[in-house]
């Protein structure tokens, strides 16, 4: 019934060790490398692929009748990028830290709940129900991966999402919608501007109308992940510098809180774009959308899965923690379309979870697994959880 330290350490470093760096992703590998343990443990596992080099990967256990419980995270990384002290992408141990990419986001977290599925199919005996590993492409980008693992999964009661929240139990975060709006002007010679429409001037209204609308709506707020927004966090337009800008395109990035609706989110940016064109004499329309993880979403504070995270956070960190919330999103608003409650939880942080020389403390990657493993007993075997390394 006990974790292996060892072990656990040349899983993360073998996880670590696969480029994932999310664009491109490139999953494939370390998904058939996962496929290999979950087969390994006695589960049910297959490959899922979502892309060319894109692959998600899900082991089952079924251990007769009651709930189905999901560990859940993503394979991909974010760019290593420059000024790290050693190889991003070989574990590195100093100071009671493991450095690497992904560290904490979230092949930490992955090994945890790996090693927490050992544990439990171990002591099978003490626990009803089906257990599930889903480890997906794409979270940092668009949530490939969890988009299309369930359009076809069948129904999950209890899931726990592994990002680096400090061994904290998190309960909400938020959503968000990138809508690309585009400018039209018309093309001439810039040493006779006025022969044509300068797309580049004409978005002034546009700006001014984002600037009013992200007042009106961080408004909405919620306790724990803060406020709504709406801002512009990309802009390009032009084609050559002799040449009037025939086009101009923005995008936007509007976060949303939870109990906001995506749908409405994306008519009142609709009815903006109208406005702006209105105000400016000229067409300015939405040409598409950028990629985001999805909708905003919460779990209710006194939902059992919540009380038993935090009652495992409790005896494993030696104190009682907070609930939190996340300013960015993550996968666990996808499990709500197979019915899922759940949890967001891992070792690490979110500080150094995108910077050079990311880590995860030993300590608390261990005390994970002991967490992931409680919570697993708590929602498939009635809170009757083994104490090993209590």
């Amino acid at each position: 019934m006990e974790f292996d330290e060892s072990r656990t350490k040349t899983l993360l470093e073998r996880l670590v060790a696969f480029d994932t760096q999310n664009p491109p992703g490139q999953e494939t590998a370390c998904a058939r490398y996962i496929l290999e343990i979950l087969d390994e443990m006695g589960c049910r596992a297959k490959t899922i692929d979502v892309g060319e080099g894109r692959t998600n990967v899900a082991g089952v256990f079924e251990n007769g009748p009651g709930p189905t419980f999901a560990f859940n995270t993503h394979i991909d990384v974010v760019p290593a990028g420059d000024g790290w002290a050693s190889d991003p992408f070989k574990l590195k141990e100093t100071d009671g830290k493991l450095f690497g990419r992904g560290a904490c986001d979230a092949k930490g977290p992955m090994t945890a709940m790996l090693e927490a599925m050992r544990i439990m199919i171990a002591t099978r005996n003490m626990w009803s129900g089906t257990l599930l590993g889903v480890f997906v492409a794409d979270e940092e980008v668009g949530s490939i991966g969890a988009r299309e693992y369930v359009k076809t999964a069948d129904a999950v009661d209890y899931c726990a999402v592994g990002e680096p929240t400090s061994c904290t139990t998190v309960v909400a975060h938020k959503g968000s919608v990138r809508p690309i709006v585009r400018i039209h002007g018309k093309p001439a010679h810039s040493g006779m501007p006025d022969l044509g429409v300068n797309a580049v001037l004409k978005s002034a209204p546009l700006l001014n109308l984002i600037i009013d609308e992200h007042e009106r709506v961080k408004a909405k707020t919620h306790n724990l992940v803060g406020q709504a927004s709406l801002t512009v966090v990309r802009a390009h337009g032009g084609v050559a510098d002799n040449v009037v800008p025939a086009f101009c395109d923005f995008t936007l990035d509007r976060r949303m809180v939870p109990g906001e609706d995506e749908d409405q989110v994306i008519r009142d940016i609709d009815s903006l774009v109208q406005q702006a064109a209105k105000e400016a004499a000229c067409s300015v329309e939405i040409i598409g959308f950028g990629p985001t993880t999805g909708p905003a979403t919460e779990t209710a504070s006194d939902h059992p899965i919540v009380e038993a995270a935090q009652h495992a956070c409790l005896h494993h960190n030696g104190e009682a923690t907070p609930l939190t919330g996340f300013q960015g999103g993550c996968d666990l608003v996808h499990f709500r379309k197979l019915g899922a409650e759940g949890v967001v939880i891992g070792a690490g942080s979110l500080a150094v979870a995108h910077q050079p020389d990311e880590f995860v403390p030993i300590d608390e990657l261990m005390r994970s697994i002991l967490i992931y493993r409680d919570l697993a007993f708590a929602m498939l075997g009635e809170g009757k959880a083994p104490t090993p390394h209590s």
